[in-house]
């Protein structure tokens, strides 16, 4: 998703291993999908890796998924903000909050 008219997501790093039969969906998926997927977001820099192990901020498991789950995935993490969503304890936030408490409009004087 844009925000602002920037896009979240600059590069995509795909880390798969050659030879695992989980990795078969992703393997598919570079060679099906990939490309169109390329072309179509120009803004996008995809790299595809080689290799064990996790290294990436937002990891997103593509176990046995099929070619068209991962193009999904890939699409929603090209969608997504680019900060983690945090969840407010209260409705308001302030750094010196009110002795007198939290104004409301059933006040009774």
């Amino acid at each position: 998703m844009s925000q602002r008219g920037v896009w979240q997501l600059k590069r995509l790093t795909v880390n798969y291993c050659n030879w695992g039969g989980s990795s078969r969906g992703i393997r598919a998926f570079m060679e099906t999908h990939l490309p169109a997927f390329k072309e179509s977001n120009p803004q996008l820099e995809v790299v595809t890796e080689e290799i064990r192990g996790n290294r990436n901020e937002r990891v997103v498991c593509v176990k046995n998924m099929t070619p068209e789950d991962v193009l999904e995935c890939a699409t929603k993490l090209r969608n997504s903000l680019g900060r983690k969503v945090l969840k407010l304890k209260t409705r308001h936030v302030t750094k010196h909050p009110s002795v007198q408490g939290t104004w409301t409009t059933e006040l009774n004087l």
